[in-house]
């Protein structure tokens, strides 16, 4: 079965598109731009929120510092400093029957590690995307390609998770943010030192 591909914006409900769902692994890839320059470090986060879109504790930002949440539910398979080779570069797995009832949304980040250091962005960046992968059947669900039009940008919102009525659905973000992931995580009430 051949998955659906999303636009910035559109949002697909993973309940219906594939019923049997329950363990996803969201795969996120990418290929930096030839440069002479330094070799780039994208990295893969998720932010869990609650309904007030804030996190409830620093525990619900899992990154390549903090991989799992504190129930299990989610597991960062860890950090890919290259990007090089082909398919996902970084992976996260969401067993959607686990979250907790509290959370709402699950946001998925990339950010450029050091990226100002390094004068780099999401300019620099192609065939950037976000797949939902049903672990189980190793079914393509849902994939997005993210358009080259974040070339300020040293930190993106590609997707999102969330809860609707009783069904999980994707959506396609997409957003840049100049002030980088300190800026998302604050945003989204993590406390930072």
């Amino acid at each position: 079965m051949s998955s659906l591909t999303l636009s910035k914006g559109s949002n697909l409900s993973l309940t219906k598109a594939d019923p049997g769902l329950r363990k996803a692994m969201i795969g996120l890839g990418w290929d930096p731009r030839t440069t002479a320059g330094e070799q780039f470090d994208l990295d893969a986060s998720a932010l869990l929120v609650r309904a007030d879109g804030k996190v409830r504790s620093n525990d619900d930002f899992i990154f390549y510092n903090q991989l799992t949440s504190p129930d299990g539910a989610i597991v960062h398979q860890g950090d890919n400093r290259t990007g090089e080779g082909e398919g996902d570069d970084e992976q996260i797995l969401i067993d959607l029957d686990s979250v907790a009832s509290d959370i709402e949304k699950i946001v998925i980040v990339v950010s450029i590690d050091q990226a100002e250091a390094r004068r780099q962005n999401f300019g620099q960046v192609r065939d950037a995307f976000c797949r939902v992968v049903n672990q189980e059947t190793d079914n393509e669900v849902v994939r997005y390609d993210l358009t080259e039009d974040a070339a300020a940008e040293t930190c993106m919102i590609f997707a999102e998770i969330y809860r609707n009525n009783g069904e999980w659905k994707f959506r396609a973000v997409g957003q840049g943010y100049a002030s980088g992931l300190h800026g998302v995580a604050t945003d989204f009430g993590i406390v930072l030192d």
